[in-house]
Formats: C-alpha cells, sequence, structure tokens
C-alpha cells in the first residue's frame, strides 16, 4: 500500500484482529497479570460523543503497553444496560426497553471497535442479561442471608448469629443494627418457633425492609437515589421531585463506615475523592442525650459533637419529617407546621444540606426539657435538620453553631453565652473550645475536655446519654419502583399478625426473570410496574400455595457493584466467577472513570466487595487498587444572535451584536467553520427559528460567537466521533485526544487542532514510502544520531505511559519523526522499533506498517524495546557563557572535558577576549554541562 488511506487499513485490521482473536484472553497463572478496566458505560440512545472515549483511549494505551511488556491483560468492556432512559422511552413509545437498550449497544460496539480499542469482546457483559443479573440477584441473597458481627468486624452467615442468640440470647450479640430492639435471653429464643426466630433476625440482616424518608418523583412514579436529583428535580427529566416516607428494601452500608475511611489509605486514588467519600460518611464523635417532652413520656434523643455546650441550648429543631412531630404540634401551630412541611418535600436532601443562607422553621407549639439543668426549651421543625442523619433532632446553641445563630436571631430566641473566650456573640456565633465555662452549671469553670468528659461521665450515670461515635453516611435505599431492572429475588408471606414477612426465591430457581407487561409505568392503585405483571407470583419447592413476589426492582448501582468479578469468568453457569479466575485476578489494577461517581457506584462498589470478602467469595478488601479520573473534554459552542421585537426573523452577526437588543442561541457546531455559519444549512436544519430568516452579515459572512461549556445535545456541541474517524481515521483521533492535555485535566475540543495530528501521521508514512509512494525502507545502519532520536524516545514514552503523561508522549513522538525525516533515515532497524513503541497510540497504522517491512503476526505480539544508555551518551556539549552575566559566546566542548580545559580554552578564545574588554579577571565559574560564568 504505497499511500495512506486510512479507512481501507482499518477495516483490514478490525476483520483481522476479531479473525485472529487478537485481543482474546485466558487465565494463565504462568504470566504476570495485569487488570485494566474502564468504568462501564451506560448505552445512550445518542451514542459516543468525542468526549467519551478519553478515558478508553488511555487505559487502551495503558492496556497495549503492559501486553508490550509481558503482562497478560485482561481488559473487557460491557453494558450498564438496566437504565432510566430506556424505560422513560418505553414509557413514552410502547417500546420494549430491552429493544430500545439493544439497538443503542450495537451502535457503542460499532463506535468503540472503529476506534480500534484492544477489548476482549468475548468477556462483555450485559446487567440487563439474565444469565448477569442472575448472579446479582444471588449477591442480593448472599447479603441478606447475612449480619455484621462487630465482635469480629465482619459480615458472617445468619445462622452464627442464630448460634449466639441459642447460646447467650443478645446479651451475646454486639450486631450492628438498629438500637432499642426486642431483648431476650437464649432460654425465650430456644423456646420459639422458627418462625418466629426468622422474623427476629430480619432486623439484624444486612438486608433489610425499613421505613425511611425517600426522594419521590411522581411524574417518574419512582424512588430516586440522591445522586439522581439536582437542584429538587430529577435529573433526567427534570421533574419535581419530593420527599415522601415509604417502605423500602435497605443495605446495612453503615456497618461498613469505619472499614469504608481506613480502606481509604490502602488504595491509590486521588485525595480529593478519598475526601469525598470520607465528608460523605461524616465520622463525628459526640454524645447522644435525651430530652424528656414536657407533659408526656416521650424523649427526643439529640446527638451532638458539642456536648460541652448543652447549657447553652435555646431551642430544639426536629426534621420536619420527624416521626413524632404531628403529636407534638399544638392547635395553634397545626397549619403553620403542616403548610411547613409540604414546602420542605419540594426540596431533596442535598438541597436542604447545600443551602446555608436560607432561615426558615415553625414552631410546634410543645416543650422539652434540658436534661441538665430542667429548663424548657420550645420544639421547632427546620428544614436544615434531616430524619435520616443521627437521630432526625439537633439542639439550638446560638452562641457557638452559626447556623443556629442565625435561626435564633431570625426567630427572636435567646442566645446564651457558655465560654468566657467567646466574643461578638451578638453580631456572629463564636464555636471556639478556648476559655472556662460560664453559665454552665455542674462544668463551670472547667476547660474543654474536662468539661467534656464530665458531662458524658455524668449522662451515662443517670442514663439519659451517653458519649458515642456517628456517621453521616446512611444506609443505601435498594429499591426502585420502575421497571427496568433487576426483579429482587423475594417473595412475601403473611404471618398470624399479617404482616408481610420476605423470603428468599430459592437459588436454584435464579434467575427471576423480568416478566413481561402491557405499560411500563406504575399501576392504576400506585403499584410498581411489576403490579401489572401477569402471576407475578412464587411457589417454594415442597409447598402448594403461591406467594407474591417483590414489585420493586434493584437499583441503577446493583448490577455495577461487582461486574469486574464478571469480567474473569463471564462464561460461568455455577458461580459468578471461578476460583481459579478470583485466584488470578484478585482485583483491578487500573480503573478510569469520572468523579461524579465518588459517592455512589464507587462507594456501593467498595461496600460490595468487603461484604464478598467477608463472606470468604473473593480474596481482595478493596476493588480497584488505582483509580484515575479523567478531566472532561469540553465543547466550543457557537452562537447566532437574534433580534429582539422583529416581525422576521433576523440575525445579526457577532461583530455588529452590540448594535441591537439580541438574544444569543446555541447552534450547531458542525454547520460551522472558523466560526463561519453554514446560512443554507442553517436554514434547513433548525425548524424553531420561523420562516424565511434574514441575516445582518459581516463583509458578506455571518460570524458566530463561541464559548467553552460542557459539551451536550441541548448546546448542539456534540462532535460526533464516527464523522471524526471517517474524515481523519481513528489513529488521529486517538493522537488528538491525547493531546489536548494532561489525562486528569479538562480541556476545550478544537476540532481545527485535528488537522496538525493528521499531517504528523502522513508524515510518519513518508518514512517508510515516498511521495511517489515508492517503499524506501533500507537495511542501512543506523546513523549515531538516529539511534540517539530513537532511544531517547523509547525511553521518553515508556515513563510518560507508566506515568500517565498520555500527550507529552505525542509530543515525543512527533520530535522523533522530524528528526528522523531530517536525519534522511529510512533504516528498518529504527523504524521497527519505532513502530513498536507507537503502536499503543496508534494501532492501525502500525499494524499496517509492521507489515509492510516484513513482519509476521500482529505488532501486539512483540516486545517493547529496550532504551541503551550508551546511545543516550552526549559527545558534546555547546556552553553558553556568560560575562558578567550576560551570554555573549557559546562555545562546544567534548562532553567529558576537565573543567580545567574548559577555563583555560573560554579565556583564550577571541570572542571572549573582546568582551573583557581588557578588564581583570576577577573569577571564572564552571558548572559542568550546564554554564560557565566569567566575572571581570
Amino acid at each position: 500500500m504505497a499511500e495512506y488511506n486510512h479507512r481501507e487499513i482499518e477495516k483490514k485490521w478490525q476483520k483481522y484482529w476479531e479473525e485472529n482473536q487478537t485481543y482474546k484472553v485466558e487465565t494463565d497463572p504462568s504470566r504476570p497479570k495485569y487488570y485494566v478496566l474502564d468504568m462501564f458505560p451506560y448505552p445512550s440512545g445518542a451514542g459516543l460523543h468525542v468526549g467519551h472515549p478519553l478515558g478508553y483511549i488511555a487505559s487502551d494505551i495503558f492496556s497495549r503497553y503492559k501486553r508490550l511488556k509481558g503482562y497478560n491483560v485482561l481488559h473487557p468492556m460491557g453494558f450498564d444496560s438496566f437504565g432510566l432512559p430506556a424505560e422513560q422511552y418505553a414509557i413514552q413509545t410502547g417500546q420494549h426497553p430491552a429493544v430500545t437498550t439493544e439497538q443503542n449497544i450495537k451502535t457503542y460496539i460499532s463506535q468503540l471497535k472503529n476506534i480500534g480499542f484492544s477489548y476482549d469482546w468475548s468477556r462483555e457483559v450485559r446487567t440487563s442479561d439474565p444469565e448477569y443479573y442472575k448472579w446479582t440477584q444471588w449477591i442480593f441473597s448472599r447479603i441478606f442471608s447475612s449480619w455484621y458481627n462487630k465482635d469480629t468486624d465482619k459480615a458472617e452467615d445468619i445462622s452464627t448469629l442464630y448460634e449466639r442468640f441459642s447460646q447467650g440470647g443478645t446479651a451475646a450479640v454486639n450486631a450492628a443494627t438498629a438500637e432499642d430492639l426486642l431483648l431476650f435471653t437464649a432460654k425465650e429464643w430456644n423456646s420459639w418457633s422458627e418462625d418466629k426466630k426468622y422474623e427476629v433476625s430480619l432486623d439484624y440482616r444486612l438486608t433489610y425492609l425499613a421505613e425511611s424518608v425517600v426522594n419521590f418523583c411522581p411524574a417518574l412514579g419512582m424512588v430516586l437515589s440522591n445522586d439522581e436529583v439536582k437542584d429538587g428535580v430529577s435529573e433526567r427529566g427534570g421533574y419535581p421531585v419530593i420527599q415522601k416516607k415509604m417502605s423500602q428494601w435497605m443495605m446495612r452500608i453503615t456497618a461498613y463506615a469505619d472499614r469504608l475511611i481506613s480502606g481509604l489509605d490502602t488504595i491509590d486514588w486521588s485525595e480529593s475523592l478519598k475526601d469525598q467519600q470520607r465528608n460523605w460518611i461524616g465520622r463525628s464523635t459526640g454524645a447522644s442525650v435525651r430530652f424528656k417532652v414536657e407533659n408526656s413520656d416521650k424523649e427526643i434523643e439529640v446527638f451532638t459533637t458539642r456536648v460541652d455546650t448543652i447549657y447553652g441550648v435555646s431551642f430544639l429543631v426536629l426534621a420536619p419529617e420527624h416521626e413524632w412531630v404531628t403529636g407534638l404540634t399544638t392547635p395553634e401551630q397545626a397549619d403553620a407546621v403542616r403548610g411547613y412541611i409540604e414546602e420542605t418535600q419540594k426540596r431533596s436532601e442535598l438541597d436542604r444540606m447545600a443551602d446555608v443562607k436560607t432561615v426558615s422553621g415553625a414552631f410546634t407549639g410543645s416543650y422539652c426539657i434540658n436534661p441538665v439543668n430542667g429548663e424548657k426549651v420550645p420544639i421547632w421543625i427546620a428544614d436544615y435538620v434531616l430524619a435520616g442523619y443521627g437521630t432526625g433532632a439537633v439542639m439550638g446553641v446560638p452562641s457557638g453553631d452559626q447556623r443556629d445563630w442565625n435561626f435564633a436571631t431570625h426567630f427572636g430566641l435567646p442566645i446564651l453565652p457558655i465560654l468566657d473566650a467567646q466574643q461578638d456573640i451578638e453580631h456572629q456565633a463564636d464555636a471556639t473550645k478556648e476559655g472556662k465555662y460560664i453559665n454552665s452549671g455542674m462544668i463551670n469553670g472547667l476547660e474543654y475536655k474536662e468539661a467534656t468528659a464530665k458531662l458524658i461521665s455524668w449522662l451515662e450515670e443517670n442514663k439519659i446519654g451517653k458519649g458515642k461515635v456517628n456517621y453521616r453516611l446512611r444506609d443505601a435505599v435498594f429499591a426502585r419502583q420502575r421497571y427496568w431492572g433487576e426483579p429482587v429475588p423475594v417473595y412475601f408471606k403473611t404471618n398470624e399478625t399479617g404482616r408481610q414477612i420476605p423470603y428468599l426465591v430459592a437459588d436454584e430457581d435464579l434467575p427471576l426473570f423480568l416478566p413481561e407487561i402491557d405499560k411500563y409505568q406504575p399501576t392504576e392503585t400506585g403499584e410498581p410496574p411489576l403490579g401489572r405483571a401477569k402471576d407475578w407470583t412464587y411457589r417454594p419447592e415442597s409447598e402448594t400455595e403461591d406467594y407474591p413476589l417483590e414489585m420493586s426492582t434493584m437499583p441503577g448501582w446493583a448490577g455495577s457493584s461487582w461486574y469486574w468479578y464478571r469480567y474473569m469468568d463471564p462464561q460461568n453457569k455455577t458461580a459468578f466467577a471461578s476460583k481459579e479466575a478470583l485466584d488470578y485476578w484478585k482485583d483491578i489494577d487500573l480503573y478510569l472513570g469520572g468523579t461524579e461517581h465518588a459517592t455512589g457506584h464507587l462507594l456501593y462498589s467498595r461496600f460490595w466487595n468487603k461484604v464478598l470478602k467477608d463472606l470468604g467469595y473473593v480474596q481482595e478488601e478493596e476493588f480497584a487498587k488505582k483509580l484515575i479520573n479523567q478531566g472532561m473534554i469540553q465543547g466550543r459552542s457557537n452562537f447566532v444572535y437574534r433580534v429582539k421585537g422583529t416581525d422576521v426573523p433576523t440575525f445579526v452577526s457577532y461583530g455588529l451584536r452590540n448594535e441591537y437588543d439580541v438574544t444569543p442561541l446555541h447552534v450547531d457546531v458542525n454547520i460551522v467553520d472558523g466560526d463561519v455559519l453554514d446560512l443554507e444549512k442553517f436554514k434547513s436544519t433548525r425548524n424553531d427559528i420561523g420562516e424565511n430568516p434574514q441575516f445582518i452579515l459581516e463583509d458578506g459572512k455571518y460570524i458566530c460567537g463561541s464559548e467553552v461549556e460542557k459539551m451536550s445535545k441541548s448546546k448542539f456541541n456534540v462532535v460526533n466521533p464516527d464523522t471524526l474517524v471517517e474524515r481523519y481515521g481513528a489513529d488521529t483521533l486517538r493522537l488528538y485526544e491525547m493531546f489536548l492535555g494532561p489525562l486528569t485535566e479538562s480541556k476545550p475540543w478544537d476540532t481545527k487542532g485535528i488537522e496538525g495530528t493528521s499531517r504528523f501521521l502522513r508524515k510518519l508514512w513518508r518514512l517508510f514510502f515516498d511521495q511517489n509512494g515508492r517503499y524506501v525502507v533500507n537495511e542501512n545502519e543506523p546513523s549515531k544520531d538516529s539511534l540517539k532520536t530513537l532511544h531517547k524516545t523509547i525511553k521518553k514514552v515508556a515513563e510518560d505511559i507508566e506515568n500517565f503523561s498520555f500527550n507529552t508522549s505525542v509530543s515525543s513522538f512527533m520530535i522523533c519523526v522530524n528528526e528522523l525525516t531530517d536525519q534522511k533515515c529510512h533504516s528498518r532497524a529504527v523504524l521497527k522499533d519505532l513502530l513498536v513503541v507507537m503502536s499503543a497510540y496508534a494501532p492501525y497504522i502500525t499494524e499496517e506498517l509492521w507489515a509492510q517491512i516484513g513482519e509476521t503476526g500482529s505488532i501486539t505480539q512483540t516486545a517493547y524495546p529496550q532504551w541503551n544508555p550508551e546511545y543516550l551518551k552526549e559527545d558534546a556539549f555547546e556552553y553558553p557563557v556568560q560575562i558578567n552575566g550576560k551570554v555573549r559566546v557559546t562555545l562546544t566542548f567534548p562532553a567529558d572535558a576537565a573543567k580545567e580545559e574548559i577555563e583555560k580554552e573560554v579565556l583564550a578564545n577571541e570572542q571572549v577576549i573582546r568582551w573583557m574588554e581588557g578588564k581583570p579577571l576577577k573569577k571564572i565559574i564552571v558548572v559542568p554541562k550546564r554554564i560557565v560564568n566569567v566575572v571581570i
């Protein structure tokens, strides 16, 4: 092939790789393993835009490099194919989500193959495949059948809980569970029926049913996770979200809070992401205190990290959704409280936590008693308190907390000083721990540590409080009221009191298949979509009755919380992965994905992995050794400027826009060339601008404005990689995306820049074929200069890849090709190694040129070349010579020249003598291989 024709080359090598299974990998204990994984993509209908492949290209380069270094590399790809977009499309059109999802996956696979990724497609998995979600259901069953033993600090099979109960009742058990559960002796436990024992055990399991406040979206008819809600509306569709109490499946992730924090110290993830998880978990040490409600036997429990400030309490605040609010509200306050609760329901918990400026609340009309001084404290509700965090109640100490100070000031509540070191509390809170306590009863005159210890001791002695560790992290809601998700393998029996008791579907009956239904919306009676399924029941073996199955499906994060293990052994019918595969691949060595998953997927995955380890199914405490968060490729948007108030739609060019009252509108960047708008395409593709638009031009052209912002369809700035691959080739796209800048940083996309990368690849081609298409590679011995160029490139690129500095490697390739071109180097010995070094970045052109120079097989099967330090030694060095601080001369000396020799020749040099102007020498300084400084 004399000419570089990327279309022919790419089609040829895609076929070769597929037919020869070039990237297929097997478990091979005789070789060192390396597992590189990209975060599970959701196959959206829009397919990939140029921002999506950034991380994929980087991981592919690293995978190819590791293969060349002798590693057995696992680099798979699959799809997180359960998801809300396909279901919403099904609701709108009636088309089954599976059909939409399959079409989208085909588009994704085609795009990914075109870009030349070295995925082992034989290992592809999809979360919506019953052969996959069978094992998601199986893992759910294992978690349901486990409890967390605080004594051993790990999850154990529920059978060990039964054993402890049978030997010592609740006194023998230290479990992660809710407080204030039923207490019983071993004798009582042993006297109970198996059904009664089972029902009691439900409160201890890692998966359980509970009433919880959730983000409910009426328009979608489903519960959303916190990361699916933005600014009080659903991320998908922008529908209003309210706070609602519902019975939900929960997972006891809080049992792992400390291990989730401590495990962060053992993994190579960015500190910013670790901090996000630490803050999300929110470990805090303090005290639990009970405030007795006036004229009632109820006690409101409060958790505080500053029990030392308890004498400064002037009000107590409950979450608006706290279960006691209705009972505590007096008739006089009922309307105000009811209205406030309705307003609160319109805001997500994240919005409430983030809004520190708005002050709002409502007085219930009731009071509680401060346990340390017996004073009456008014009970309020306010949206800055969350029912799911701590106890859903906080004590208000306005002199020591700014939010409490704002609240007290707004509502005219007392602000009591409690430390003699507090300053200016008339104008702001002072949270100091310095000084000695005042107005504080038993701790007056004490300092912080002594006062805190004394108060906790007093509370514990009087049985009205205790020292406690608390977490912001809450147990994870594990249910969605939607159709397109994994069925929860649970059925229900009704006990003698009418309570619905959950039981697991037997392992041998998994997968529990997602049934066909007529519509994908909730039923008319408000049940989830699975309520529409016919015979959605289960009959256990040896029973004659059919029992109703759970109608919620699993959340979107379920299938992605273990998927890396299925890639290890994707065809296994008897286990989620074999012991042999798990022992060999163990964990992910390099994981790439976005920071937006910090408190969702990444946290849940760490949780599930720890459970699986505790139960003996996997070896590693953490699932990913190293994580890299790639930056975002931002779009370069273009704008047209519509003149306001005109009868005919009129658009003014960018340079003239300030002369008119205009509204900027996004315009499709694909019909803009160098900021010049294609007017005919604009008129034919935009049916939202009105008929017969008029244009006010500059020099006969319509110039668009531009701005860098997030790439999205709504901004018309999406660039399809298929278009670029067709025009320039996949290798050009791969190199250009890496060349844009450091992997972890965000950078703007500019299609114009890709031309330079395309020219570079053609220049590389010219080292093998001249402009007439003649093959010019020879068997000549390479020159010293060419060997130096090659080996510094081999060394630099290896270092760059190991340090994930992919952009600087592309620069090195360009320098290398330029130098070899100047040296007129066509030596096969040099070019062969150069192809191997470049093959990780540009697989298509290097495979083709590898074949052209007579090599057989794929370039992926060779080894990365070793750089030779002998070739990098400098024979000579060019010294800048400064005279009184200014460079006046440059002189070349042998690289190993002695200082004395350099000094002698510098002082004898005619140009140096002339610049010294006959003045006496004060001193001469030689810095080897750096500079010579002459001082006169």
